[in-house]
């Protein structure tokens, strides 16, 4: 097999690096894997990723680059997954490093469900590390906030490409933040595609530790991501697809009582998040941040919702 490795990038120039290398340091102890690319889409970077990309061809010989203007990473996959010379696509993101046995873990999750399934119809699923230790980013452990239920995520994913061209690609409409994935799991879902887990194929996800000035961008993701949950609904109308997007009266009780009603905001929870954050806890400010957070995205589901209801 043939390994296609497709990131979309927007200003991720110094992380980038730290992902590229990881990528190029892969290693692969059979002939399961034949060879494999990476494929980089710039979705229109203002901070030189490409000028940057352009001195280091020699540091990245796996790496062929392309560049859109800005529409979005469903967009930017879909001219990865077009310009991707590999019959296995690998969606990760461009803030993820990998560890050395990534593709092979992916390479021998894949022969072995096909083997259990007696079909070639599946796809494998790492791991996903939360970290914000820029420095030594594959030191941090597995933690319970890193599990994830998800169907279909790019985050660390590895399928067949005809399994993609055959659902129809990412739809380009979700270009704000979220859902463009899960979208597309519903459609692989319908064609009989299974989840084989490969806790083996490990990356771990750099963000920064969070601060208070991160927030005013982090409400503005909720609120586009509830933007985009009701595109998502408007695709599938299922109970199921309004569970994931949060758009139920459940939903809309549990954030309101545990914001008080919006009561706990970012202004009032303010002291106590950097309280936390200057001893050190920035990782439980954040979870403690995600009530208002959570409240900013429900509300903006149902406000992006009635907006469409009055439109029609």
């Amino acid at each position: 097999m043939f390994f296609s490795i497709v990131i979309p990038t927007y200003n991720r120039k110094l992380i980038l690096e730290k992902c590229l290398a990881a990528l190029e340091n892969q290693q692969l102890t059979d002939t399961k894997v034949s060879s494999y690319e990476v494929v980089l889409v710039d979705d229109g970077s203002t901070d030189g990723t490409l000028e940057w990309l352009a001195t280091r061809a020699d540091k990245f010989p796996h790496v062929r680059c392309f560049s859109q203007v800005r529409q979005g990473a469903a967009a930017a996959r879909n001219l990865g997954v077009e310009k991707a010379k590999g019959d296995i696509i690998i969606f990760i993101d461009s803030d993820l490093i990998v560890t050395e046995q990534f593709l092979q873990a992916h390479a021998d999750a894949l022969v072995k469900g096909e083997k259990q399934l007696g079909s070639d119809r599946l796809f494998t699923y790492g791991w996903v590390i939360n970290t914000c230790n820029f420095d030594n980013p594959t030191a941090e452990p597995y933690k319970l906030t890193d599990f994830s239920t998800a169907y279909f995520a790019t985050g660390n994913v590895a399928i067949a490409r005809k399994w993609l061209e055959q659902a129809g690609l990412f739809d380009t409409r979700f270009q704000l933040y979220g859902w463009e994935d899960l979208e597309l799991g519903i459609r692989l879902k319908k064609l009989g595609l299974k989840l084989i887990k490969c806790p083996a194929a490990v990356g771990y996800h750099w963000h920064p530790p969070f601060s208070l000035d991160q927030i005013p961008k982090l409400i503005e993701k909720e609120i586009h991501r509830g933007r985009m949950g009701v595109l998502f609904y408007q695709k599938h109308p299922t109970w199921e697809v309004r569970m994931m997007i949060q758009m139920t009266w459940l939903h809309r009780l549990l954030w309101g009582i545990l914001s008080l009603g919006g009561r706990f905001n970012e202004h009032s929870m303010a002291p106590l998040l950097q309280w936390l954050i200057d001893r050190g806890k920035s990782q439980l400010a954040l979870e403690i941040a995600r009530i208002f957070l959570n409240w900013h995205n429900v509300r903006g589901v149902y406000a992006a919702y009635e907006e469409i209801q009055q439109s029609s």
